[in-house]
């Protein structure tokens, strides 16, 4: 299915849970989104759930899933097995139409409630509004969370992260050999401790680089990626209140194992209620906060990504925008 407005073409599969897998970027013709070269199937998965990381990828095109009620490790937690990335990453969503927009609801399978959400483009803003319910007789703790994955033309040429976080922690169980920060490293956002000695610069991260690191302390929830000769950019903001975190995710040529083999360049700014990429199961060892689901609540979150062609250095999130018109969820 897509959805257009006069700057942005927005393609979406409610087969492979509902995920956006294209923005094409009208007056410049330029993709935002990445790819993977590999080609994905969109087979349901038996049992709605990817046992682990390479069955996952099986489904993965790039582009933006959305992560619930697991982000990260399959893993099994209080009886209950939760596949890779969560089922709604993965599973099909049901669709319909609303005065332009896209409507997907999904009822889960692996527990009680179910999520509404509405997908709109105006302009050069693609806006996300969800609603999850929950309907079982007892709390129950989630993760939650998007997974936007950054490439195509806008990592084509020189680019740079910018973001309105104060303070940026790399994760610490994950250290392959083209990684160059210290596991575990803290530090104010976008300098984090090498490896090989002084400091690291997120902002721009060169190949091969393969990385996660958490984004925290927000005065303001946003994130943008700028291609530095200005061909275009986008500016990510969200509910800072729902998704107080951001994991931020480079995959720039930096894993030579299959199916990655070394070719794929991704950039995941990836709002989400946890600062552990690693599932539920770690993040209850951790201590990690995670979202608490009353018995009958129903809460909401909202995110959106402005796609323009910008004119200069993003570093006040939605105020150098050139409309001078701010984007951030209420």
């Amino acid at each position: 299915m897509t959805l257009d407005s006069e700057a942005l073409q927005v393609t979406v599969n409610p087969q492979v849970g509902g995920t956006i897998t294209a923005v094409r970027h009208k007056p410049t013709g330029l993709s935002v989104l990445g790819t993977v070269p590999w080609d994905a199937t969109d087979a349901p998965l038996p049992g709605l759930a990817a046992r682990d990381e390479p069955e996952w990828l099986t489904r993965y095109t790039g582009g933006w899933p959305l992560l619930f009620p697991n982000a990260g490790d399959a893993c099994t937690v209080d009886g209950m097995f939760h596949g890779f990335h969560g089922e709604a990453s993965i599973a099909p969503w049901e669709v319909e139409e609303d005065d332009g927009a896209i409507l997907l609801t999904r009822e889960f399978t692996i527990l009680s409630a179910t999520m509404r959400r509405r997908i709109d483009v105006n302009g050069d803003v693609l806006t996300i509004e969800e609603e999850l319910t929950s309907s079982g007789a007892g709390p129950v703790d989630v993760m939650w969370g998007h997974h936007p994955s950054f490439g195509s033309d806008l990592l084509a040429a020189p680019f740079e992260v910018t973001s309105g976080a104060s303070q940026v922690e790399a994760e610490a169980a994950y250290d392959p050999v083209t990684n160059p920060i210290m596991p575990g490293a803290i530090g104010a956002w976008p300098s984090l401790a090498a490896k090989a000695g002084g400091a690291a610069d997120l902002a721009h991260p060169r190949q091969p680089w393969a990385s996660v690191a958490y984004l925290t302390g927000f005065a303001s929830p946003w994130a943008a990626i700028r291609r530095m000769d200005d061909a275009i950019a986008v500016l990510l903001t969200w509910d800072g209140q729902r998704f107080p975190c951001a994991w931020l995710w480079y995959e720039l040529a930096g894993t030579p194992d299959a199916p990655w083999d070394g070719r794929t360049s991704l950039i995941g700014i990836e709002p989400n209620t946890t600062s552990c990429a690693l599932g539920l199961a770690t993040a209850h060892a951790r201590g990690a906060p995670l979202l608490r689901l009353a018995p009958g609540a129903s809460i909401g979150a909202s995110i959106a990504l402005t796609v323009f062609k910008p004119v200069g250095p993003i570093l006040n999130g939605p105020r150098d925008l050139p409309t001078h018109q701010g984007t951030t969820p209420s």
